[in-house]
């Protein structure tokens, strides 16, 4: 690079600092500029930490939390580990709020791989009533102020469950008191400060309201997981992994209801699963054919490669499944073999 030179055979400082510091504010705000255009896509998210407050009411926390892996999970707690592990779990911080005359309060801020995620581990019990963060009074909650249509956090009996973003989090006072209720509920809004409410699975606003002619979903029977061990505590079907799930998979199970004045309602079970593409579906539904099915031969459907539909007599009720491109829809205890076929259709 050529510098001018002054009078007196030296380089123009005046000149060399014009060139030099435009150069320098591009070097110094590069970092910023990379790390602005490498953000995780696909949904996957790197979660802020949470700040929460050193003391809050008669509870105070220590400085550092305990950090617990997936290859400590096991020790921090006996059998429940298998289902976090069962989403995309990525490692688990707690806290212990302490008080001199009163029980401790425990932080549990689970940081999972996506939304989606953390969303699945809500949608496992959806007991408690709704608690919106996102305001100081807590005295009305609104279950729905996100407009997802589903609350974000549940309270019930010192227990404070939330999702928020890609964190999932309980928190809980060992002895509910007033005192205990407004400290676990001041921690949950320091968990999702400055968080966006991101939506919930696409799946999960498959299942309508209704399924022709008389089917009513229940609500609180909705859950969105990924692998086999948790659909197994949710609806058993075996031990094996004959839908052939993974971390990679997408899946919702919901119950149907049909009321009778003169007995208990009949059930209808659904799960629909999504897969990584149409060749993983159709290897999945042929295995689960060949385990759960192996007395009735699948009956392919013609003039349709990417489509298939059967419906089966078993020990419960009728069964149903039907296979469209990537995703499988099955039905479980039908009460005949027309409300199987039906359902199936119904559920988009």
């Amino acid at each position: 690079m050529k510098w001018d030179i002054d009078n007196n055979g030296n380089p123009d400082m005046k000149h060399i600092l014009t060139v030099l510091i435009p150069f320098l504010i591009v070097v110094l705000c590069l970092p910023a500029i990379l790390s602005a255009t490498s953000q995780p896509s696909g949904g996957k998210m790197t979660e802020s930490k949470p700040a929460l407050p050193k003391t809050v009411g008669s509870w105070t926390r220590p400085g550092s939390p305990q950090l617990i892996t997936a290859k400590t999970i096991f020790d921090y707690m006996d059998g429940a580990g298998e289902l976090y592990l069962g989403y995309r779990f990525d490692h688990l911080e707690v806290y212990e709020y302490k008080a001199p005359t009163q029980k401790e309060i425990l932080v549990e801020i689970y940081y999972m791989k996506t939304s989606d995620d953390a969303f699945g581990l809500l949608s496992l019990d959806w007991g408690g009533k709704p608690a919106d963060l996102s305001q100081q009074s807590h005295e009305q909650p609104q279950p729905n102020s996100s407009g997802s249509g589903w609350p974000r956090a549940l309270y019930g009996k010192g227990l404070l469950r939330l999702w928020s973003g890609s964190i999932y989090a309980r928190i809980m006072a060992y002895q509910e008191t007033p005192e205990s209720k407004d400290a676990v509920l001041t921690l949950g809004r320091a968990v999702v400060k400055g968080k966006r409410n991101l939506p919930p699975p696409e799946l999960i606003s498959s299942p309508p309201d209704v399924l022709q002619p008389d089917w009513t979903l229940r609500q609180d029977s909705v859950r969105f997981f990924r692998t086999h061990l948790v659909l197994n505590s949710l609806y058993y079907l075996g031990h094996e992994n004959m839908l052939a799930l993974d971390h990679a998979s997408e899946a919702v199970t919901s119950v149907y209801e049909k009321k009778d004045s003169s007995r208990a309602p009949s059930r209808i079970r659904i799960i629909k699963i999504k897969y990584a593409n149409f060749d993983r579906a159709r290897s999945a539904l042929d295995q689960f054919h060949a385990s759960y099915l192996p007395e009735h031969p699948l009956q392919e459907n013609p003039g349709s490669a990417n489509e298939l539909l059967n419906t089966f007599p078993i020990e419960d009720g009728w069964l149903a499944y039907r296979l469209q491109r990537e995703t499988i829809t099955f039905a479980f205890e039908c009460p005949d073999q027309e409300t199987a076929r039906a359902v199936v259709h119904q559920i988009k």
